[in-house]
């Protein structure tokens, strides 16, 4: 498997949630997901997608826009809209699966009406934490132009058709179809960055530090030194520890240390597996020794984290039931994407 799969697969992305909903002008919706990816495909018609600071974003017909960290943003009928925002976020249950809503001007005949479909997405925050501080705070695909990447028409007809329907297996089928579309934005982005940027996502292109990525990834808990890793990387020990520094921005050994330390945080989270077994794990004969490298990076030990882990998927779910989601507002389902056809 390639090193990108293997990262790709460590984020573990589920829950995906969709909204569809038909706005005729003026119109404004708000939406922020911090912790979760969230995107926008626009089905007909055109948006602007506005964050503070940027500069507007025009978005056409067939094109899909991802916010990798979720980042608040307003998404309307134009820059200057004279809509008051409504909170998108409300709309998105996930026991409401391709609900759909009209931002109160029903009018989806209007040649001016947008189509949209607007998800969010779990993913695994602390694996993700690198890719994420890598990539832009927005992956534009235009669906429109000269040549728009061959996956896109496909990817989001089946997207439009499914959100549609009431099948068997729906949840599972919509986490694959947003993984894929995720994962597609970001293989097409990596394309775009330039050996030797300096960005984390540049060691994918590098031949030696891919491969010394795949290892890490691919067998955490081996005993891997720096020679070891250079020799697979087909380097000097120096060349190679200098050109993984400059490119991730940290030693090979602290990249492994805090690798596995997401690693193990994932498995006390998710896992009823003792705090020797999960440092067995991760690589560390020694529970004190896995202790004390994890309380460095996460602040406090093990046991503590898993608890609050505990607390707070408790709480989560608590909150999820006191707090009652609104009715859909009910309107035309966004069409097929002509366009992409």
């Amino acid at each position: 498997m390639d090193t990108l799969s293997l990262i790709l697969d460590d984020m573990h992305f589920d829950g995906v949630v969709f909204v569809s909903s038909v706005n005729a002008p003026p119109w404004s919706w708000r939406l922020a997901t911090p912790g979760l990816a969230c995107a926008h495909v626009i089905t007909q018609g055109q948006a602007w997608l506005m964050r503070d600071g940027a500069e507007p974003l025009l978005l056409e017909t067939g094109d899909l826009v991802v916010l990798p960290n979720g980042a608040p943003h307003h998404i309307q009928d134009r820059p200057q809209s004279a809509a008051t925002a409504q909170e998108l976020l409300p709309h998105m249950a996930q026991d409401v699966i391709g609900a759909r809503v009209n931002s109160g001007h029903t009018d989806g005949d209007s040649p001016q009406a947008c189509h949209l479909i607007s998800t969010h997405a779990r993913f695994d925050v602390h694996m993700a934490a690198p890719l994420v501080r890598a990539l832009p705070p927005v992956l534009h695909v235009r669906g429109l132009g000269e040549a728009p990447p061959p996956w896109l028409a496909v990817g989001l007809q089946f997207l439009a058709l499914e959100v549609t329907q009431r099948r068997p297996a729906q949840q599972a089928i919509l986490n694959r179809i947003g993984d894929i579309l995720f994962m597609e934005c970001i293989r097409d982005h990596v394309e775009t960055v330039a050996e030797g940027s300096g960005n984390w996502l540049a060691a994918l292109k590098d031949r030696a530090l891919s491969t010394a990525l795949a290892l890490i990834h691919r067998d955490p808990q081996h005993n891997w030194t720096v020679p070891d890793l250079a020799r697979e990387a087909c380097l000097s020990r120096s060349a190679f520890a200098d050109r993984f520094t400059q490119t991730l921005g940290e030693p090979p050994l602290t990249y492994l240390t805090r690798h596995r330390m997401r690693l193990a945080a994932r498995q006390l989270a998710h896992s009823a597996l003792s705090v020797g077994k999960v440092a067995d794990q991760v690589g560390y004969a020694s529970e004190a020794a896995f202790s004390q490298a994890f309380k460095r990076e996460y602040g406090m030990s093990p046991s503590v984290w898993r608890q609050r882990q505990t607390d707070a998927a408790a709480a989560a779910r608590a909150q999820q039931h006191l707090e009652p989601h609104p009715g859909p507002h009910l309107g035309p389902h966004p069409g097929p994407l002509s366009a992409a056809a």
